[in-house]
């Protein structure tokens, strides 16, 4: 779990793993940036973390009595969007962070959807969706947000590309610890254009409706500041804010950090806010003069293709634009809430009522968990695609929803004879323990690494669907990996290794204000599934 050692302690969800205490409700959730990321591996596909409560896996959609919910795990870093699932243990310090980095090839996944959902979740917020809301005061509880928004860089660019493309009623993030309301209005004569950025550079153009924000948060006094490393040194206590905005308590666990990369993000508008003055420019256009070499041509000729001055980008649209037209929703109801801590407001109730096409529930005494059968088509079609384990490996490219889409609805015709006619739609109740359960007594915190579990539930799901479990290996490819060690690590733009370096959080402010996210992380505490309370 990405957290200073110095905050880690086990909390109660070893009493939810071990089976001693069960959640009253059916808990679904998506994985954030301080998960026990080992853990949530076993279950890629998505699967019981503890019984009742299930995890979404990198992507997913499922159904609970009719109503489908599509979630994606994750928080955005642009750097690594376009990377494969190369983390495997044991981790470096590189892949204990980049782990919980949303990849394109999930989100591709979602784009494939063609039919209305009717919740979304992502942890983070989606990038812009606080200019459909009640921004000013945003920036009261949280003032860095402000110059973020201005840059284009506050969110997650996967979630605003899923969000334009789903149009669910209804979105759910965290992340950000406020308790933040919004609604977002599409215009299909104001849909995203096709312009010239970069894929992870486009934002749609939306008509908002404002909406209330929640009040100026309280801080907890007991709180402590989880967004510094473990060699950070504290930072200098800030003065009283008499401005109105809320100050900063040096107390509070923030754990909004998350690489403290000193990498810029590329604006939503295409432009950077700071440049190097030592770069060279090489997305000069077709009417440009490009510079003299000082190398003969002979000479260069001999070079590797990837010494080769990359071609000028290309016009593309934004990812899953145009939608179709079985996706008919307009009106988005974007809600996120604060943590769980005393005073708060990190618990809301809603009646969500079902606006996609489902089964008639009223013969059925309890409402049904289920898989999603379009979703089920679309996992089956992306399964050679998901790459593991190799940091040198490129995702294949993406061919087009034009040319997916009939490969999807020959795997929907498979879905339908072999899953739904089946009966095997059902999520089983199958949760097994993999980890040693952690008991009272037994050391929190341990020198020993992760050890990698096969989840039997991994095994049962690509048997259902009919894909390879790329996720098993042997105790002996196990072993030959842990013997291997971690990858090294990666050099930074200031010729030092591990890490990202630079300033606390984003854009080089120490964190966001009001703490980081997730106070409670799953972990595993001596040998065993704990929950760490401020990890």
């Amino acid at each position: 779990m990405s957290c200073p050692v110095k905050y880690r302690e086990i909390g109660d969800f070893h009493s939810y793993y071990s089976g001693a205490t069960k959640a009253p409700y059916l808990t679904i959730f998506v994985g954030g940036n301080h998960e026990a990321s080992s853990h949530l591996w076993e279950l890629f596909y998505g699967g019981w973390v503890a019984p009742n409560i299930y995890y979404m896996g990198a992507a997913n959609v499922v159904r609970v009595g009719g109503v489908r919910i599509a979630g994606m795990s994750g928080i955005w870093k642009g750097y690594n969007f376009n990377k494969t699932h190369h983390e495997r243990l044991p981790y470096s310090q590189d892949d204990v962070k980049s782990i919980y980095h949303v990849r394109e090839i999930d989100t591709r996944k979602l784009l494939q959807l063609r039919t209305q959902v009717d919740i979304g979740i992502s942890h983070d917020w989606p990038r812009a969706i606080e200019k459909s809301g009640n921004a000013k005061a945003l920036w009261r509880m949280k003032p860095d947000f402000e110059q973020e928004s201005k840059d284009g860089t506050l969110g997650n660019q996967a979630a605003t590309f899923v969000m334009d493309r789903l149009r669910p009623p209804y979105w759910f993030s965290a992340h950000m610890h406020c308790k933040f309301a919004a609604t977002k209005t599409y215009d299909d004569d104001d849909a995203p254009k096709s312009n010239n950025l970069p894929a992870t550079a486009l934002a749609p153009a939306v008509v908002a409706t404002i909406q209330s924000a929640a009040p100026t948060i309280t801080h907890n006094s007991d709180e402590i500041d989880l967004d510094m490393d473990d060699d950070d040194t504290p930072a200098p206590a800030q003065p009283t804010a008499t401005n109105g905005t809320v100050p900063k308590n040096q107390d509070e666990i923030s754990l909004d950090d998350d690489d403290e990369d000193n990498e810029p993000e590329t604006p939503i508008n295409g432009t950077s806010t700071s440049k190097n003055k030592d770069e060279i420019d090489l997305d000069y256009g077709a009417a440009d003069v490009p510079p003299q070499s000082s190398v003969p041509s002979d000479l260069r000729a001999q070079l590797p293709a990837a010494f080769a001055r990359p071609a000028a980008p290309s016009a593309r649209g934004q990812p899953g634009q145009p939608i179709p037209p079985e996706i008919t929703n307009k009106v988005v109801r974007f809600l996120a809430l604060d943590k769980c801590l005393p005073g708060r407001k990190f618990l809301q109730l809603l009646e969500i009522p079902r606006t996609s096409s489902g089964r008639d529930l009223t013969s059925h005494p309890k409402v049904k968990f289920e898989y999603d059968p379009e979703w089920l088509a679309i996992t089956r079609v992306f399964a050679s695609h998901i790459i593991l384990g190799d940091k040198n490996a490129r995702a294949p490219n993406d061919i087009g929803e034009a040319n997916y889409r009939p490969l999807i609805e020959k795997e929907q015709v498979w879905v339908e004879e072999n899953i739904v006619k089946s009966g095997k739609l059902e999520i089983p109740e199958n949760f097994v323990l993999t980890a040693p359960i952690f008991e009272v007594g037994m050391p929190e915190i341990v020198n020993e690494g992760p050890v990698e579990y096969n989840n039997p539930q991994m095994q049962d799901f690509c048997d259902l669907v009919g894909i390879e479990n790329k996720f098993f290996s042997t105790e002996e490819e196990r072993a030959e990996r842990m013997n291997n060690g971690p990858p090294p690590p990666e050099p930074r733009r200031d010729g030092g290794f591990g890490g990202r370096g630079g300033g606390r959080g984003r854009g080089g402010h120490r964190g966001r204000g009001g703490g980081g996210r997730g106070d409670r992380g799953r972990g595993r505490g001596g040998g065993g599934r704990g929950r760490g309370r401020g990890w």
